[in-house]
């Protein structure tokens, strides 16, 4: 499992860590933290594009944990 803390953040950058972290991985399980609900509904949608699926999102502190795979 990798973690990609994108906490602090604004958009693209979150996005652009979650790519990253998927390209590395190419299958497995990624968590995502982010601290807006607007880098929690661009990485869910990057996920989609890139065919990994959602498995939880949950709040976190201020933010959201999100939890994706890909088998």
């Amino acid at each position: 499992m990798s973690i990609v803390d994108a906490r602090g953040l604004s958009c693209p950058q979150p996005v652009m860590m979650l790519l990253d972290e998927m390209a590395k991985l190419d299958k497995g399980t990624i968590e995502i933290l982010v601290d807006t609900d607007t880098s929690k509904e661009n990485c869910l949608r990057a996920a989609k594009t890139m065919k990994w699926q959602l498995k939880e999102v949950r709040p976190e502190g201020t933010g959201y944990r999100i939890i994706i795979t890909k088998d």
